[in-house]
This record gives C-alpha cells, sequence and structure tokens, in this order.
C-alpha cells in the first residue's frame, strides 16, 4: 500500500495510535491525529513532534469535516461506537486498526495468536523458540510493541509473533497469518462487546482469510475455542492437556508430544522441565510447541527452549521474600479467569490483592476458586465494593478494603504469617488507577521493595 501523499487520520493516541502516525509520517503520508484529551493533557514531547512534523492535530476536538481523508486508523482503545469513528464509516472511508495498517504496508510471516488468557506467555514464548532455532524474529502486538514498527522493516524471511486481542482483530480485513492460534475463551471485555457471542466472533477472525495452506492452533479443552475450529478454513491442530489425541500436541506419560500430519509422533519435553508453573502454563506451552513445530521447527530445539523460558513479567513472577513471606506479581491478571488459574498455581495460603476497572463480569466463580487456599482478601480500586459483596455473598468474610496499593502491600504484610504468599492478581483492568497492567505490576514491587527499607 502506498500512502504518500495519501490523507489520513489516526484516532486514538495509545501506543499502536502514536506508533501508526510515526510510520506514516515517515512514509510522506499527510496526517492528522485525534485524540479525545485536550492538548494540556497529552504529552507536551508528543505535541511538539507531531507539530515538527507537520502533522495536524485534533485534541480534545473533532475534525470539522472527514470526506477528505483517504484512510483511518483507529487505536483499539477507542471503542467503534465512538462519535468520530461512526463519521467517518459513515463517509466510507477505509477504517483500519494498526495490525492491519501493518500487514497492508510491510512483509513478513505472520503467527497471530489470541485468546482471553495466556497470550502474553504463549507469545513470548513462541518468540524465543523461534529465535532460538535461528528465524528472524520480531514479537510484536499487544505483548508492548507496535506491531507496524516492526513490519515495515521486515523481509520476506522475518517471522512476526504477534500477539492480538479482540479489540485490534475487530479492525482487520485483509490481514492473513500463516499460523494463528487461539488459546482459550472465557468472560472478558463484555463492557465492549455486550455478549460472549460477540466476543467469540471477534476471536475468531483471526483465521478469517486463511486457507488450507495455512494452520490454527487451537485448545480442544476449551469447548468455546473448538466451536470456532468448525468453520476455519485453515488446517486445525489441536493441543489437550487432558486427553490424547491423533494429531496435534497433547500430554502423554507426563511429556509433551506432537503427532504430525503423517501420524508420527515427535516428543518435545516431559511436563516436569517446563521452567514455567502451573497447569495454564502447560496449555501455553503446549500451543507453543504446536506453533513452533508447524512452523517446520525441530522438536529437539523447541524442547530446549521450553526447558530454559523462565516466563514473562507480571504473570506469577517472584518478587521478594520477606521474613518467610513470598511476595508475587500476577498483575497480567486482568480477568476472572486468569486470576482463577494464578490461584490455582500458588501455593496456600494466599493472601490475595484484587480489584480495579469492572468489565462487567460477576465476581462468584472468582471467590468460588479460592478453595480454601485464600485466606484473606485484600481490595482496592472501583470494583473493590462489588467483589466484597460477592465474597460476602459465598461465605468469605475476611476482607480488607485498602485506598491504594502502597496500603494493600502494607495490610497484606501485617497480617501474613511465615509461610505465607501475598498474591496481587486483581481479576480486573488497571485502567480506573493506572495506565496499563504493567505500571500496576511495576508500583507492586516497588511497595513490596519499600517493605524491606
Amino acid at each position: 500500500m502506498d500512502v504518500k501523499d495519501k490523507n489520513i487520520l489516526v484516532i486514538g493516541m495509545g501506543k499502536s495510535g502514536i506508533a501508526a502516525a510515526e510510520v506514516l509520517l515517515s512514509l510522506g503520508a499527510n496526517v492528522s491525529v485525534y485524540d479525545g484529551k485536550t492538548p494540556g493533557e497529552i504529552e507536551p514531547h508528543l505535541i511538539k513532534y507531531f507539530k515538527s512534523r507537520k502533522a495536524t492535530c485534533f485534541f480534545g476536538e473533532e475534525p470539522k469535516e472527514v470526506a477528505n481523508f483517504n484512510l483511518a486508523v483507529v487505536s483499539p482503545g477507542v471503542p467503534l461506537t465512538n462519535r468520530l469513528v461512526e463519521r467517518v464509516t459513515a463517509e466510507g472511508i477505509d477504517l483500519i486498526g494498526e495490525v492491519e495498517l501493518a500487514y497492508r504496508l510491510g512483509k513478513g510471516n505472520y503467527v497471530a495468536i489470541t485468546g482471553t488468557n495466556g497470550k502474553t506467555t504463549t507469545t513470548v514464548l513462541t518468540g524465543e523458540i523461534f529465535k532460538q532455532a535461528g528465524r528472524p524474529t520480531e514479537v510484536v502486538g499487544n505483548v508492548g510493541l507496535a506491531v507496524v514498527k516492526k513490519a515495515v522493516r521486515a523481509t520476506k524471511d522475518t517471522w512476526l509473533i504477534t500477539e492480538i486481542s479482540s479489540f485490534q482483530l475487530e479492525t482487520t480485513t485483509d490481514f492473513h497469518p500463516h499460523i494463528s492460534a487461539l488459546l482459550n475463551i472465557t468472560p472478558d471485555h463484555l463492557d465492549r462487546h455486550n455478549s460472549m457471542e460477540n466476543y467469540a466472533k471477534a476471536k475468531a477472525l483471526v483465521y478469517r482469510n486463511q486457507t488450507e495452506k495455512d494452520y490454527f492452533i487451537v485448545n480442544r479443552d476449551d469447548e468455546e475455542s473448538w466451536k470456532l475450529a468448525e468453520a476455519c478454513p485453515a488446517k486445525v491442530v489441536p493441543f489437550s492437556r487432558t486427553r490424547k489425541l491423533d494429531f496435534g500436541a497433547f500430554v502423554k506419560n507426563d511429556s509433551i508430544v506432537i503427532v504430525d500430519e503423517q501420524g508420527y509422533e515427535h516428543q518435545i519435553c516431559e511436563v516436569e522441565e517446563l521452567g514455567i508453573p502451573g497447569t495454564h502454563n502447560l496449555e501455553n506451552a503446549l500451543a507453543a510447541a504446536a506453533i513452533g513445530f508447524f512452523a517446520g521447527i525441530d522438536a529437539g530445539s523447541i524442547g530446549m527452549t521450553m526447558k530454559s523460558f523462565q516466563g514473562v513479567s507480571h504473570r506469577l513472577e517472584y518478587v521478594a521474600e520477606i521474613q518467610g513471606v513470598r511476595f508475587i506479581n500476577d498483575s497480567k491478571g486482568t480477568n476472572i479467569d486468569a486470576s482463577i488459574k494464578a490461584i490455582e498455581a500458588v501455593e496456600a495460603p494466599i493472601i490475595l490483592i484484587a480489584g480495579g476497572y469492572d468489565k462487567g463480569a460477576s465476581f462468584e466463580p472468582f471467590i468460588e476458586a479460592f478453595n480454601g487456599k485464600v485466606k484473606a482478601l485484600v481490595l482496592m480500586g472501583r470494583t473493590a465494593p462489588k467483589i466484597k459483596e460477592d465474597a460476602e455473598r459465598k461465605g468469605f468474610n475476611n476482607i480488607i478494603m485498602a485506598r491504594n496499593m502502597e496500603e494493600c502491600v502494607r495490610e497484606s504484610f501485617r497480617i501474613a504469617d511465615a509461610g505465607d504468599t501475598v498474591l496481587l492478581s486483581p481479576a480486573c483492568a488497571s485502567w480506573d488507577m493506572y495506565s496499563n497492567f504493567e505500571q500496576r505490576g511495576d508500583h507492586f514491587k516497588s511497595c513490596v521493595n519499600d517493605l524491606e527499607k
């Protein structure tokens, strides 16, 4: 796609919106940028950069006319019901997201990994598998690096291992990964998608443009995901930690194995050799192994990476042990199912810090998962009263309400005994108090470190 001298509107100045604008400016497009924040709320260096590149800025006010734009690029954090988005689409202007822009502008082979939980761990692990196998590899998407920044520099041999959310998939049209993966589907983002059916449809967009020459890696143990496999045009590769498969990745005699398209079995590694704990991480490892294998990477090379990989920041990340009390950062637990898996993976007794932005789900399944392992619940954020109400309805009453992270950490340490684990796994997004889960996790780690001073 040639964008030189084209009039392009970028809507939303999150990470991906800024990256899209930067790349488009570098390619000679006439770029206009919009954000609902006023100039006083936007970082001054960003305004200075856009003005120096002759971009037109609309901060806190929409452009009066939109008919003159050739293309609009919308950030994933901006809902498609946004008024400016609706004005653009009403004019018949092509509206795409940053991932679609990257696909149209750049080269490379795409692996697209989606699902409610486990995306980041699976994406980073997959990236390591490809790198260790000597493939030119970029790990991009929701994991932190904008896809478009790497795509425009990619060659035909580059592999772009992409973590992709339902919000990003909604704004794709031509995006065609050679390998796609769906890890699981559990209630999340219902405040935006309105129903599980709509959420699942958004996830299914990951394979929309695939063909029989491509691969779709899917969780056979997750019924919502497996139902979507019926309509997939690509070769469906199931993975399972609970059942034997005639084809795909599964656990046999406590080892990860893959049965290929000819029916031959390949051993990857033993389950106990994995460097990441928990049954959910076994599922992530199975998915990553299948992606690597069907991309043509040797089973032995995959196994070596599996053994050495130690996980990612903010996902069951060990922080410190103070006076016999362990502190674990699971700020990536941004929904109920992710936090349930964290509780399952951590040894009891647990003092659990939770709460944050409300995505509209009931917290009763979360409370039910405590299963005698959680001895106290420390709550903060917008959802704190809602979680407390659901917990008390379920008969769990050992609850502390806190104003902020500092108080959560202090109170957790005060009531902890040697041998306890203080687990930050909020079961909520961070947006009520933080810009993202990384900032929340870093603040937790800083508060824990302050205990030692």
